[in-house]
């Protein structure tokens, strides 16, 4: 069921929110590629094929999922999603310890860029979906 948020406007119709466990679980899947180093792929591929092999797979699994999973405002969504992955990539790289140490500042600016990078990835794969979405009502 999509809940709806009243608009202002009434001759607009209002807008679904936005599904939170859908976020939480898109962004969750994103942990895919800390789980491929840790189990080993890393070392048996390297580290390029390891890291694309999680962001085509996680990209792709974001795209299906909420194109043919009817998840509302697909495009928030994923970008909220890749937010929150950029945020759990960089404390799991922290409590893992493969950080580099180059002080606070870089650590701060890095961990903000992988955030904006993952959200711009979200945001994509969210554009992408939505074409999906659009494709599947006609």
């Amino acid at each position: 069921m999509i809940e709806a948020k009243q608009s202002a406007d009434p001759r607009r119709p209002p807008r679904p929110r936005i599904n939170w466990g859908a976020v939480v679980g898109f962004g969750t899947l994103g942990l895919l590629w800390p789980l491929l180093r840790l189990v080993g792929l890393e070392a048996v591929i390297g580290g390029l094929a390891t890291a694309l092999v999680a962001f085509i797979t996680v990209s792709t699994v974001w795209m299906l999922g909420a194109g043919f999973g009817r998840v509302p405002r697909p495009v928030a969504t994923l970008t909220l999603s890749g937010a929150l992955l950029g945020i759990l990539v960089g404390l799991t790289t922290l409590a893992l310890g493969e950080w580099p140490d180059h002080g606070i500042a870089a650590t701060l600016v890095a961990g903000a860029f992988e955030v904006g990078r993952s959200a711009g990835v979200g945001a994509l794969t969210g554009f992408a979906a939505e074409a999906i979405q659009r494709g599947r009502r006609r």
